[in-house]
């Protein structure tokens, strides 16, 4: 388990500043419960955990500070495809990653892959563009679907 560092707490609290919102009690549980989490995480999980830490946190709250979370760079969206949108810490990777989903379970699995990075930056260069983002998903069957012929649903 991850603990929020000093740096981005400040960084969030500063991006905060720079679009006139306040910083309150229940936007610091969920930075805290964000970091709590461990891979991909739902808006549910994420909520659970900041009412785990603040009682006072509600759905509301999570909800509106997710795309600011986005926004300011400390979490990145990941959409598989499904009613349920999947969120994770972007880390400090010197990698492109790409993502490899249980076609069953939905479980994500994080790949390295610099070579798409590398394609990416090629491609828009030899057009003239700037990326502004980019992502790889592989749909499959995960190991205990491939070993059971099931597996325990995520979503």
């Amino acid at each position: 388990m991850k603990l929020c560092d000093k740096e981005t707490w400040e960084s969030f609290s500063d991006f905060l500043a720079s679009k006139g919102l306040r910083v309150t009690g229940q936007r610091k549980g969920v930075l805290e419960a964000l970091f709590r989490q461990s891979g991909h995480f739902t808006a549910d999980q994420l909520l659970q955990d900041a009412q785990n830490l603040d009682d006072t946190v509600s759905r509301a709250t999570v909800y509106r500070n997710l795309p600011l979370l986005v926004e300011s760079g400390i979490i990145r969206k990941v959409d598989i495809g499904t009613d349920n949108k999947f969120y994770a810490l972007n880390g400090r990777s010197d990698t492109f990653k790409a993502q490899v989903v249980c076609s069953n379970c939905n479980k994500i699995f994080d790949i390295e892959a610099p070579f798409l990075e590398w394609y990416g930056k090629t491609v828009s260069e030899k057009l003239g563009l700037d990326v502004k983002d980019q992502r790889l998903q592989v749909h499959a069957e995960c190991p205990d679907f491939k070993k059971n012929g099931s597996c325990k649903k995520t979503s």
